[in-house]
């Protein structure tokens, strides 16, 4: 049996075990032959994600809202607009918060979380032996698809966020500065939850991903990638001028 995920609740202070959208069927397709043999199949492939996508958006779709609500405990007075406006599920999953709900840092030193969600923080990342469990240790030439992109970060920090189903799924770019070229490196769109990673760390480098770099000035440069896990194959992203 898969021990429970354990988190740092930075609100409350504690410890708490992660409640896990979907646990029973994560737990099947990591957990056995036969799961794999349908994860392989059926679940890492586009044809998987577009048929889930389509099922939430379609009308019926929207009496799961409530129930999924009430199940993980969500603050509907984060949320920008009304849960009745909401027409599917997938309008639901990917709604806008107010904007008082996450305040941000005005100081011009200072680098925010880039979305809501569980957070892997690595002071250095050359000096990290093993991430989950012995012997997964990051690669980080494949994460950015390129040798070259890769190098100037090998000793630098790393920050992981990984969103979960209940999260507000939108994530912004942590530092400001001028947003450079958005690089689509695609791959599998394998579930990132930790009850997947443990046992197979290099889903970072295998999914569909988004690469891009923002500049603040001649000598900062900082990388912000965006992940795919499955269920999700499309992503937009917003310039603000200026």
């Amino acid at each position: 049996m898969e021990p429970e995920i354990i988190f740092h609740n930075k609100y409350s202070g504690k410890l708490e075990a992660e409640k896990v959208y979907g646990e029973k069927w994560l737990r099947f397709i990591y957990g056995n032959f036969i799961g794999k043999l349908c994860l392989w199949v059926l679940v890492r492939r586009k044809i998987f994600s577009k048929w889930y996508g389509w099922k939430m958006n379609r009308k019926n779709s929207r009496s799961k809202i409530l129930p999924f609500i009430k199940k993980f405990g969500l603050d509907t007075a984060e949320f920008a607009e009304d849960v009745s406006t909401f027409a599917t599920f997938n309008e639901f999953f990917f709604r806008r918060l107010n904007s008082s709900s996450r305040p941000i840092s005005n100081e011009s030193d200072s680098a925010i979380f880039p979305a809501d969600g569980r957070h892997f923080a690595f002071n250095e990342l050359s000096k990290v032996k093993a991430v989950f469990v012995k012997g997964q240790r990051f690669n980080l030439e494949k994460l950015f698809g390129s040798e070259e992109l890769a190098a100037p970060y090998q000793k630098g920090s790393l920050v992981l966020s990984r969103l979960c189903p209940t999260d507000y799924h939108r994530f912004h770019f942590p530092v400001s500065g001028r947003m450079g070229k958005v690089s689509l490196i695609n791959g599998g769109l394998y579930s990132v939850n930790p009850i997947a990673l443990r046992k197979n760390l290099s889903i970072f480098w295998e999914n569909k991903r988004y690469l891009t770099f923002v500049d603040r000035d001649l000598s900062c440069r900082s990388n912000l990638r965006g992940l795919s896990p499955s269920n999700s194959s499309r992503k937009s992203f917003l310039r603000k001028r200026g």
